[in-house]
Order: structure tokens, then sequence, then C-alpha cells
């Protein structure tokens, strides 16, 4: 089913399209921003950092350099996008959420006096977002984690530890409850009577996707 991609949402029409960033918006010099894209209010994003064309970047989300996000992708508002995460194409991130790249996160420097530098180091861990997939409304995603294709990461959870393609997780710490449809829609286990070799929203054959 991972290979079933729909076409992209986005029209020739929008991807000619100049970026269109709010005025409020603070886009430090460097930063890429594909043709399509929409920059809302009070978004902050820090250089050097790489969007694609037809996404959505919501009010008030912060981005830090060093972030890749592909085509097409929705970010709602108040997001944290912390260095070393990668967002491959089509993802959906809802409302809050947050990522993290530090498994030992100090505010001191533990050789020496003072802070502790906000530059990344070995410790600075990279995350990924594999195409297709959905993080819901105030999720908190661990670091140095992969999101698979198509998953479901459900409003709230806590990652700690990678999500396989097409599940559906939820809960603190996030665990597998299920799989998903490329269109989103929960799937029956295999052995469940209502199973069926295809999904019953959009009709995509379900016989490359591992249910309980």
């Amino acid at each position: 089913m991972s290979g079933e991609r729909p076409p992209p949402a986005s029209s020739a029409a929008a991807s000619s399209a100049a970026p269109r960033i709010h005025p409020t918006a603070l886009v430090e010099p460097g930063v890429e921003i594909g043709p399509g894209t929409a920059i809302w209010d009070n978004v902050h994003i820090r250089s050097p950092a790489w969007i694609g064309a037809d996404c959505i970047v919501g009010e008030k989300t912060y981005i830090a350099y060093g972030v890749r996000i592909g085509t097409c992708v929705k970010i709602n508002a108040q997001v944290y996008v912390c260095t070393g995460v990668t967002i491959e194409d089509r993802v959906m991130i809802a409302a809050g959420v947050i990522f993290t790249n530090d498994r030992y996160p100090r505010a001191f420097a533990i050789d020496g006096d003072g802070l502790a530098s906000s530059e990344p180091n070995e410790d600075t861990l990279q995350t990924t977002v594999r195409e297709g997939a959905t993080i819901g409304a105030g999720a908190v995603i661990g670091p140095g984690l992969e999101i698979g294709a198509y998953a479901m990461v459900g409003m709230g959870a806590v990652v700690t530890g990678d999500v396989p393609p097409h599940a559906l997780v939820y809960g603190n710490p996030a665990r597998v409850r299920g799989h998903v449809c490329v269109c989103g829609e929960p799937l029956p286990p295999r052995d469940a009577p209502a199973a069926s070799h295809h999904c019953a929203r959009c009709g995509r054959a379900r016989r490359l996707i591992e249910v309980g």
C-alpha cells in the first residue's frame, strides 16, 4: 500500500505562485521557501532552513535552523520544530506539537561555567517524519526518532520510540494500537470479522500493511 501514492493535492497554478509571508513573520535571511507556500503571522524561521512548495506554516510556529521541510506540508499553529528535524512531503502536523532533540538537556555547561551552548553537538539527535504521516495536536516527539510513512500519531501522545509505517499510535508513552490506510482510515485486524482486502473508505488494497 505504501507504493500506491495518490496524486499531490496542489495544482500547477499554486506551485507557480510566489510564497506568501505575513508581515509579522520573522524569516531570517538565508531561509529558502518554495513557491505557493504560506507563512502566517508571528512565525519565526531561523536560517538556514528549507521549506518546499505549497506548504502552510501556521501562526506562532517556530522552525529552527537546519530544519528541512518537503512539499505540500501542513503545519498548524504554535508548533515547535527544533534543529535536527526533517519533515518529508505531505506531512500533517497539528497545533501545539513539540519536537525535541536532546536526551540529556541541561541549562548549564557541564565542563565549565555559565550557560550551555545552544549549538548542535554530539548529543543533538536527528528526527525524521516520513512522507504522508500525521502528528496530532499537542503531541510531544522525543529525540532521535523516525515517524514512518503514513503513520498516525494521536493527539497528546508522548512518542518515545520509532513509529512504524502506517501505524496508529497514541498514549503516554505512545504505543501501536492499530494501522491506518494512506487515506487515514483505521484498518481492522486481518482476523477481525469486518476485515477485508481493501480499505473501506478509499478502496486501496491493504496487502502491504501488517495488521495484528
